[in-house]
């Protein structure tokens, strides 16, 4: 297997739409740019403990009802239950329906599927306030650029 480098990412134009994506992944599904960014570094750990949570959370603004709205919204599950005796703490990991959102941004990003443009899938699509109507704009550039 060949080893990825530096101009390989950069010839896959990898994050030439990372903004655009991640704006349109945050709105459609109640998640801030911090949130969103830290449960994909969280994708990266696998299994992981209230402490690797709050390790992840030192490069991103202080939120303190950040882990129980992830846990409580289940973007964050509980994967082994403490016993107090021989498991002293939680494992967590990733649900499914963000493996799948964060699955769905690679393929965004790789060109393989588009943002969608309908007004059901896609709340960015009411154009009800300036910044939404800007993004339209920018989705309809990225979807176009994902089919040259």
């Amino acid at each position: 297997m060949r080893k990825l480098d530096a101009g390989d990412l950069k010839n896959l134009c990898l994050l030439k739409h990372y903004r655009i994506i991640r704006k349109w992944a945050c709105k459609n599904n109640g998640l801030n740019d911090a949130e969103l960014e830290l449960l994909i570094y969280l994708d990266c750990i696998n299994h992981f403990t209230k402490k690797d949570f709050k390790m992840g959370t030192y490069s991103y603004s202080w939120n303190n009802r950040r882990w129980n709205k992830l846990l409580k919204e289940g973007w964050i599950i509980v994967w082994r239950h403490r016993n107090r005796t021989t498991q002293k703490y939680n494992i967590y990991t990733i649900s499914f329906k963000l493996k799948q959102l964060i699955s769905r941004i690679y393929r965004i990003m790789l060109g393989d599927e588009d943002i969608p443009t309908s007004l059901r899938r896609n709340k960015i699509m009411k154009g009800d306030s300036y910044i939404n109507k800007v993004l339209i704009t920018s989705i309809k550039n990225v979807n176009k650029d994902n089919k040259l």
